[in-house]
């Protein structure tokens, strides 16, 4: 499929797309209906040009309105790519930085690009550093941060942009602080129109049940990093990679920097080129990086959180999303990255390893963005019950490599925690003895494959996923069980399957 390439006109500004054009004449048409000022969300997916839009805006803004616009920013990727956007459309413009102290040359821009938190310094140092500002762009709007900002541009219209009209803070909806909102369109409409790739999905399920959720409503990173560092979960990853991806540039998103790293030695260890990337690593060392990935065929890079907005990488083909996630934004921006069309590329591949297609829908699937910003906490509560869903219908399945380590087949492979638990009870036995069944299970079938004791344990340490899977099967048909109580189980389990193993072999 060939790319479509944005052209430009005579006057040298860069020309529309005509769903951009639209939605710009949508967003001036709000503008204008508004006597005072207007608070106006505006939504497009990743990879449909928004930042291409609101500086178009912000030309025409200050051509119609004869009023300065600032552009809000949390990142400084986005500030670069905001600059170069800005002046591919006529709009001279000045970065506001940490090293902007004073604006002596405030009358020669109608345009100011500043990160948040470097204007908020700026402006509780003197609420008049800006003048005459018309119009305020807060680009990813879903993000919180800018929110200390708007008492200091209270009669200036403002715009938010954004894919996903969906707080990042479930207390702080975004309907407090926009008033309308503006959907553009839709992912199946951008790829059916030839301006996105399609994306080619596979899903890999996976036992969540260990995960922990924090105080943002997403999982915390520890129980991700716990769960993603297990034999069965590293040897699902390769796999999946060389099934579906292999040969392909490919980006893999992971929740922590313990796993990534993980991730980055069991790729290198397997003869693949690839690259690990934090926010850790200076700007240097992460340009080089990034250099690095875009000149290398069939490159691997392995990420944590650094790689979701102000990215651009249009020669990606692979994305895997090697963590579970409950936020909406977070997995549309971590797909987004691969979603670029180019004129050798019309798809792309996802490989999903959290469940998170089954909890959050396919990326190109409709969604109705009108009711999540008018009724955010209804979707919320839509996730959660999806979620507990996925977690109690999930069924463990042995790997192939790890049927491999127990290829001295036994009668005892076919054990099912489930069954075993209804059996008991239907007899009348307290499911508890189900534990001690299930132990028994394992050191016979560790016995038959295990050359000696030591060997013994390292199957004891590869089977870590199915013991949890036992365990909190068990935890939950006592339904009264706690978290701590069944990671004491699993830690009682796994003691007393070494014990058993030592008393067998040695």
């Amino acid at each position: 499929m060939e790319e479509k390439q944005a052209s430009f006109t005579t006057s040298g500004f860069k020309e529309l797309y005509p769903y951009q054009e639209e939605a710009i004449e949508q967003i001036f048409s709000e503008l204008d209906k508004s006597p005072k000022k207007a608070d106006i969300l505006f939504q497009l997916p990743t990879g449909g040009g928004k930042t291409v839009i609101f500086s178009e805006i912000s030309r025409k803004f200050i051509e119609l309105r004869g009023k300065k616009v600032v552009i809000l920013t949390h990142r400084v990727e986005l500030l670069v790519q905001t600059t170069k956007a800005l002046k591919a459309a006529g709009v001279k413009s000045k970065i506001i930085d940490r090293d902007v102290k004073e604006l002596h040359d405030r009358d020669e821009y109608d345009c100011f690009v500043a990160m948040v938190e470097t204007l908020n310094n700026r402006l509780n140092e003197n609420e008049n550093y800006l003048a005459d500002i018309g119009l305020v762009i807060v680009d990813e709007a879903h993000y919180n941060s800018f929110r200390k900002l708007f008492k200091f541009f209270e009669k200036a219209n403002m715009l938010g942009v954004t894919a996903t009209p969906l707080s990042s803070n479930r207390n702080l909806p975004l309907n407090e602080n926009y008033g309308h909102l503006i959907v553009g369109h839709s992912i199946a409409d951008l790829i059916k129109d030839g301006y996105l790739s399609n994306a080619v999905t596979y899903t890999y399920n996976v036992n969540l049940r260990s995960l922990k959720v924090g105080p943002d409503g997403d999982y915390t990173v520890g129980s991700l990093d716990r769960l993603y560092s297990l034999y069965t979960m590293q040897d699902r990853l390769l796999s999946a990679y060389q099934e579906r991806a292999q040969g392909k540039k490919t980006l893999v998103f992971n929740s922590g920097i313990a796993t990534s790293v993980r991730v980055y030695e069991l790729f290198k260890n397997a003869g693949y080129k690839v690259k690990h990337l934090d926010s850790t690593f200076s700007a240097g060392d992460r340009r080089e990086t990034l250099e690095w990935f875009r000149n290398t065929p069939d490159a691997i890079l392995t990420s944590v959180g650094i790689l979701t907005t102000g990215f651009d990488e249009p020669s990606v083909e692979a994305i895997i999303i090697n963590r579970a996630t409950r936020s909406l934004t977070l997995y549309h921006q971590m797909i987004g990255r691969g979603s670029r069309i180019t004129e050798t590329k019309s798809k792309f591949v996802i490989i999903d390893l959290g469940n998170n297609v089954q909890r959050l829908g396919l990326w190109q699937d409709y969604i109705n963005w009108a009711d999540i910003f008018k009724y955010p906490e209804k979707y919320f509560e839509q996730i959660h019950e999806r979620d507990s869903g996925l977690m109690a219908d999930y069924n463990y399945e042995r790997p192939p490599s790890l049927i491999e380590k127990f290829s001295a087949n036994t009668e005892e492979d076919d054990f099912d925690m489930k069954e075993t638990i209804r059996h008991l009870q239907s007899r009348g036995q307290k499911p508890k003895k189900a534990i001690d069944i299930s132990i028994e299970n394992h050191t016979t079938q560790i016995a038959k494959n295990a050359e000696d004791y030591y060997d013994g344990l390292e199957l004891v340490e590869l089977l870590e996923e199915e013991i949890e899977y036992r365990c909190r099967v068990y935890c939950n048909s006592l339904h009264s069980a706690t978290e701590s109580y069944c990671q004491w189980l699993i830690d009682t389990y796994t003691r007393k399957l070494k014990s058993r193993i030592r008393q067998e072999m040695m």
